[in-house]
């Protein structure tokens, strides 16, 4: 019997050491970075940089990392050339580092971010549930994702340079455009423009219609600040 009892707890600490060592998998609290699983649905209209923000802030919610304030990666134009009335993408997302709802680290700061260091690709750039989102090579093609922004994270000119923020986040004809970024780094052909994250092209128009032939659907970028 004090052979069985000794063998039993030799077991039970046995397991105690295993689960100690083993490693544990983040949670969604620990979640800093994630693409939108779906789109609000209205093209490029997102109810402007705040709309943006409170849907990731659901959408951070929904998932169980709320407690994080939520802001899209979106830039938005100055009405003309030499005015200053713009807002630069990686100035709104806080300082990092940001890692996805696997843990996998993102990047650790604003310019590593925007730099060829940064860890964004198909593999990384996980919706809030902790799902990768479509490639090019899926169906439907999910990859074109709004931001709005230049290579490194600003924004582009006013009039008379074209929209590209579908009128600061606000339109969803068929007019205007908006620049888009491919997450899973994949293009027709290999050059920068086609991998990049942030900067691929612009849409054919700020409707869903108009977003979806070239391979989006209204997807966006949400980063914690804090």
């Amino acid at each position: 019997m004090q052979k069985m009892a000794r063998i039993a707890g030799l077991t039970v600490a046995g397991l105690m050491g295993v689960t100690g060592c083993a490693s544990v998998p983040p949670g969604p609290k620990e979640m800093t970075f994630f693409v939108t699983s779906v789109s609000p649905g209205k093209g490029g209209d997102l109810g402007g940089l705040e709309g943006a923000d409170r849907y990731c802030q659901s959408l951070a919610q929904a998932a169980g990392a709320g407690d994080r304030t939520w802001h899209a990666y979106l830039s938005t134009q100055a009405p003309k050339l030499a005015d200053t009335n713009f807002v630069n993408a990686r100035d709104r997302i806080g300082t990092g580092p940001w890692q996805n709802a696997k843990g996998d680290v993102i990047a650790r700061s604003v310019d590593e971010l925007h730099s060829g260091d940064n860890n964004l690709t198909k593999q990384t750039a996980l919706n809030e549930k902790g799902q990768p989102v479509n490639g090019r090579t899926e169906k439907p093609n999910m990859h074109d994702i709004l931001t709005g922004s230049r290579p490194d994270g600003t924004a582009f000119p006013g009039a008379p340079f074209p929209d590209m923020t579908c009128g600061n986040w606000t339109k969803s004809g068929a007019d205007g455009a908006a620049m888009t970024g491919h997450h899973d780094r994949a293009g027709p052909l290999d050059a920068s423009w086609a991998v990049s994250w942030n900067s691929a092209h612009p849409t054919l128009g700020c409707s869903q219609e108009k977003i979806r032939p070239t391979g989006g659907d209204g997807l966006f970028y949400c980063f914690a600040v804090k």
